[in-house]
């Protein structure tokens, strides 16, 4: 693998992730092009160019477009799509590139990617992004994995990332992310459901402060409850979906997965009771649960009586 160093960056996926991955190798000097399925739909695409001209980032016409030339690819696509990414990726990209596949995958998943590139002169790596990318950006912690990883890695803290190596083995790093998943979604699942209950019993104050007495260091009568609804109300669908691949990777090593079965479906649960009630809802920076549950609350009982 060269070890020169990585200027021209290509960005699968023009999410979240994918736009602060993208603006902030910009702002460094990198020149970065990106390619999203969002930019072929007519409804989308004016608002994607607008955000990737915004941003500094160069929109590609299509995968071979964005990828053409570019030392490293990331693939920062949805759960249900990283797959096919990577069968194409490893279809269309040579000698010296790298595939970096950050994707909330299960271990089985990223091991199919891998087998993709057996065959191909590119490198594969796999990645596991360990916290949400906002606020930390590219400080967000990054576990790498599979053979590659220990040469790919200092690549990557060169321009910014925050990576470490979890393995040479493809899959660990992954299993690392799932299992943690396990209490970090599913955390922010059980506030949703303690938390719209206790506002329709009145009694969100005295749980809340009995959370903060049990657990005095986590926010609970701070910003903690307001934090974890707001990433279910705006990401739920995406939430839902990576715990699905969690699901997949507990019963891979013949556990059910009970919980995380169970976080999909109300990670699920409040983003279609949000479509249905409150179409066009917007998570701001002063996202309110208790404004989310009042209006839920409120939408309930309108239904009943009609």
């Amino acid at each position: 693998m060269s070890n020169e160093p990585m200027a021209r960056i290509a960005l699968v996926g023009f999410g979240e992730a994918g736009g602060i991955v993208g603006h902030d190798l910009a702002a460094r000097g990198l020149e970065v092009s990106t390619y999203d399925i969002l930019f072929d739909a007519p409804a989308s695409r004016d608002a994607m160019l607008a955000k990737a001209r915004r941003l500094k980032v160069r929109a590609a016409e299509n995968l071979a477009d964005a990828t053409d030339d570019a030392q490293l690819v990331i693939s920062a696509v949805t759960a249900s799509s990283a797959l096919g990414v990577a069968v194409d990726a490893a279809q269309l990209l040579g000698s010296g590139q790298v595939f970096l596949d950050i994707n909330s995958v299960s271990p089985a998943t990223k091991q199919k990617m891998a087998n993709c590139f057996a065959p191909s002169p590119a490198h594969f790596a796999e990645a596991a992004v360990m916290a949400a990318f906002p606020p930390q950006r590219l400080k967000a912690p990054i576990l790498l994995g599979g053979s590659h990883a220990a040469e790919v890695a200092p690549r990557l803290r060169a321009i910014g990332l925050n990576v470490s190596v979890a393995s040479d083995r493809v899959g660990v790093a992954s299993a690392v992310k799932m299992c943690r998943s396990v209490v970090i979604k599913g955390l922010e699942a059980i506030a949703v459901e303690s938390m719209l209950a206790a506002r329709r019993y009145g009694a969100e104050d005295a749980v809340l402060k009995s959370l903060a007495a049990t657990f005095p260091e986590m926010g609970w009568q701070e910003k903690l409850p307001d934090y974890l609804i707001s990433r279910v109300a705006e990401h739920g669908k995406r939430r839902a979906e990576e715990m699905r691949e969690v699901a997949q990777a507990v019963r891979d090593v013949g556990i059910d997965p009970l919980m995380a079965d169970a976080i999909a479906e109300r990670q699920d649960a409040l983003v279609k009771e949000i479509a249905a009630n409150l179409p066009g809802l917007r998570v701001e920076k002063s996202f309110s649960w208790r404004e989310l549950a009042d209006a839920l609350d409120q939408a309930s009982k309108a239904a009943k009586h009609t």
